[in-house]
C-alpha cells in the first residue's frame, strides 16, 4: 500500500473511531471530537501495531507503557473542559498521543515523562507533526514542573496524569482553579474512588475497558 492510500485508510478508520467509539458512547464535546478526528493516532503507535491504531483497546509501547483506549482518552479530555487559552501540565507523556490532543485543545502544553527514551520518541513525533505549542521534558513529574508554572489560563489550570492508588491525588499539581483527570487501573476502582474522595470531590467518573477515569473537582 502506498503512503497516500495508507493515509486515506487511516483517515477513514479515525472517523469511524470517533463516531462509533466516542460519539455513540456519549462523548459530546465537539472540540474533543474534532481533536480526535485530526490527530493521527497511528503516528504514535509502534510499527507492529499500526493496523490496530484505531481499534477499541489500549496498545503497547516501549518501557512497558501503553497508549490508552481512545474512549478513556476522550473521557479525560471532556472532563478537563479545556479552553483555547489554557496552559496544561501533563504528567506522563507516554507515546505523545494525548500530548498532541492537549495541544489541539489548549494554548500550551508542558509534558513530563520519566522515561527519557519515551520522551525522545514522543518529542520526535510531535515535532514531525509540527506541534509548536508543546514542550516535552524528561524527568519525574510526580511533583509537577514548577519551572514552567503557573499553569493557568483564562479560566483554569489543568493536569492530566496516569496514576495508581499508591499516589494520592494531591501529588499532582493543580492551580487554585485547576482540574485533574486521572486514568487508574480497573483493579483498583474501589480504592481509587476512596483515595480521591479523601482529597477532592469527584466531578466525573467514567468506566471503560482497561481503566477508570476520575475527574477531580476544581
Amino acid at each position: 500500500m502506498n503512503l497516500s492510500a495508507e493515509a486515506a485508510l487511516f483517515s477513514i478508520l479515525r472517523l469511524r473511531m470517533v463516531e462509533m467509539q466516542l460519539r455513540e458512547r456519549g462523548i459530546r464535546d465537539e472540540r474533543v471530537l474534532g481533536a480526535m478526528t485530526r490527530v493521527p493516532r497511528h503516528e504514535f503507535t509502534p510499527q507492529g501495531y499500526r493496523n490496530q491504531a484505531y481499534e477499541d483497546h489500549p496498545l503497547p509501547i516501549s518501557k512497558g507503557q501503553t497508549i490508552s483506549q481512545p474512549y478513556i482518552v476522550a473521557l479525560m479530555l471532556e472532563a478537563l473542559a479545556l479552553t483555547p487559552g489554557d496552559k496544561v501540565l501533563e504528567v506522563g507523556t507516554g507515546s505523545g498521543y494525548v500530548t498532541a490532543l492537549l495541544a489541539e485543545l489548549a494554548a500550551q502544553v508542558v509534558s513530563v515523562e520519566r522515561h527519557a527514551t519515551l520522551a525522545d520518541e514522543a518529542r520526535e513525533v510531535l515535532d514531525r507533526l509540527a506541534y509548536a505549542n508543546v514542550r516535552v521534558i524528561a524527568g519525574d513529574g510526580g511533583q509537577g514542573f514548577p519551572a514552567c508554572a503557573p499553569y493557568v489560563g483564562p479560566r483554569r489550570a489543568a493536569c492530566t496524569a496516569r496514576a495508581t492508588c499508591r499516589r494520592r491525588s494531591h501529588d499532582y499539581p493543580r492551580g487554585p482553579r485547576g482540574l485533574a483527570a486521572v486514568a487508574i487501573d480497573p483493579d483498583a476502582q474501589r480504592q481509587a474512588a476512596d483515595y480521591v474522595a479523601r482529597d477532592l470531590p469527584v466531578c466525573a467518573v467514567g468506566s471503560g475497558r482497561g481503566a477508570y477515569v476520575l475527574g477531580l473537582g476544581r
